[in-house]
């Protein structure tokens, strides 16, 4: 999700709120049963004179819906967890993860309302850009690890794999026959390249446990760092920089992460 599309896709799930929430429904069908009904209440008054009261109104409905703080949030709050929804993670423990980045975001977005328009609130908003991306790798990571716990093949591979591999060590050894000592030799090396693959799994999916633990704890980091400033009467650009930096330091560390996941999952689907 890139910023500028966040951006776009926020601003139109606000305005798409503000246009069809109760409200205007209500508006738009009583200005047509006035239409029908009372198109003339008053001598001077003409038919179309509802249409330009109904297009006052949903104007207002609208302006009110886009400025107001808790709507703004609760809308984009909505959107994200459409977009990164718990729901399909299996795993308790993994959902509520995502479930406590979600809150995180959800409350930077309405601090960030809440801030007076103006420098400080631009400023805030450029210092939290990457927060989009941080929330889909958190998502992402969590489903990774969720897939990997819920994986019993792979249970079942490393359990297998060290009697395997003493079994076939065995074979080569004591096997006479040059051709099937050679086959045999064939498979231990297959094998242990399978183990290998399995550890380096296992060790990058510990990583990924601690890395998605650590995130959580620096995006509740970042959320107080925001109130730091936003409590300030002058806007520090080293601090809004730092803040900006350590938001892409965290993206980079999962990219990577997600980078060595691949990397390991293929090599397993190769063997």
């Amino acid at each position: 999700m890139s910023k500028p599309n966040l951006r776009s896709r926020a601003w139109s799930a606000i305005l798409s709120y503000a246009i069809f929430r109760i409200e205007s429904a209500v508006t738009i069908a009583l200005i047509i049963l006035l239409v029908y009904f009372v198109p003339r209440p008053f001598d001077w008054w003409q038919w179309w004179y509802w249409l330009i009261l109904g297009v006052v109104a949903e104007a207002l409905i609208i302006y009110t819906s886009i400025g107001d703080v808790e709507t703004g949030a609760r809308v984009v709050a909505d959107m994200f967890r459409e977009e990164f929804n718990p729901a399909v993670v299996k795993s308790k423990q993994y959902r509520a993860e995502v479930e406590r980045a979600l809150k995180y975001r959800s409350r930077i977005e309405q601090l960030i309302r809440q801030s007076e328009p103006g420098m400080l609130q631009q400023h805030l908003l450029e210092s939290t850009a990457g927060i989009a991306d941080w929330i889909a790798q958190i998502f992402r990571l969590a489903q990774r690890l969720d897939a990997y716990e819920d994986d019993d093949m792979i249970k079942q591979d490393a359990v297998r794999a060290p009697r395997e591999l003493r079994e076939l060590t065995e074979r080569v050894q004591r096997e006479t026959d040059a051709t099937t000592r050679e086959r045999a030799q064939h498979a231990l090396e297959s094998k242990q390249a399978q183990a290998q693959n399995l550890e380096k799994l296992t060790e990058t999916m510990e990583q990924a446990e601690l890395q998605l633990d650590a995130t959580l704890t620096a995006l509740g980091t970042v959320y107080s760092q925001l109130m730091l400033i936003r409590s300030k009467d002058d806007i520090q650009d080293s601090r809004s920089q730092r803040l900006r930096g350590d938001i892409a330091e965290q993206v980079a560390k999962l990219n990577s992460l997600q980078e060595a996941m691949d990397e390991v999952y293929q090599g397993k689907s190769q063997k």
